[in-house]
């Protein structure tokens, strides 16, 4: 039994940091393409069949099984990918406060209006470039200084092109158990959207009084819904 942990935009596997020491099991922290340990992929040539097929890769590298894959954020695009690529290794799909659209849509057209701006405001040669101020505004509302200036040390430049791929949703209708991890003060995906998204998925929901990044604000609760559901 295993923790697969899939971080979103604009950071790599370390965002998970505060967050594995309190899981009850082996917790794999990936870092998709161009972040982390695969910094050295162009980002600009990033797809999210890449994203997906690194973590296919790191979790036969460890051969790993009956596993709890978690995804935050923009990860509920990767998510799907993923059940189709290795679902026989998944036990339970944990969506925290994930980005879900409409099938075939592209995420950058789902998101709400001003958080979209900021984004589209913060793309330049095909990067996403999040600032401090930007990512302070949106992430750490729920956090004291200590807690944002770590989370705003780990930013990472992203995939612009991921936003406006078209995404492929159809892992999703595998007969895979998921819980949605709603996040109640969060201003990055914000209540519309989470909601938007709990109904096109229909899955078990449980709720948290955080912001968006959950794992930094509140690791404890965050860790003891995961251990729950992997019990």
């Amino acid at each position: 039994m295993a923790f697969v942990l899939i971080h979103g935009a604009s950071f790599g596997a370390n965002c998970w940091d505060e967050l594995v020491p309190h899981l009850g099991a082996e917790a794999l922290a990936v870092d998709l393409p161009g972040r982390g340990s695969r910094a050295e992929v162009d980002l600009g040539k990033v797809t999210l069949a890449d994203c997906a097929d690194a973590v296919r890769e790191d979790v036969e590298a460890k051969d790993l099984r009956d596993v709890v894959l978690v995804g935050h954020s923009f990860a509920g695009v990767t998510i799907p990918r993923v059940l189709d690529l290795i679902p026989d290794r998944i036990r339970h799909v944990v969506l925290v406060s994930a980005v879900v659209p409409t099938d075939r849509t592209r995420v950058l057209d789902q998101i709400d209006p001003e958080v979209r701006h900021l984004v589209e405001q913060s793309i330049t040669d095909g990067v996403y470039h999040q600032t401090r101020e930007g990512a302070a505004a949106m992430l750490c509302n729920d956090m004291d200084e200590a807690a944002t200036t770590s989370t705003l040390d780990r930013l990472a430049d992203d995939s612009a092109a991921l936003l406006s791929e078209t995404v492929d949703l159809s892992g999703y209708r595998r007969e895979i158990p998921r819980t949605y991890v709603h996040l109640t003060r969060d201003r990055c995906y914000v209540e519309e959207l989470q909601q938007r998204s709990i109904a096109l998925l229909r899955p078990d929901v449980i709720d948290l009084d955080t912001g968006h990044m959950a794992m930094i604000s509140a690791p404890e609760k965050l860790a003891s819904v995961l251990n729950t559901i992997h019990g």
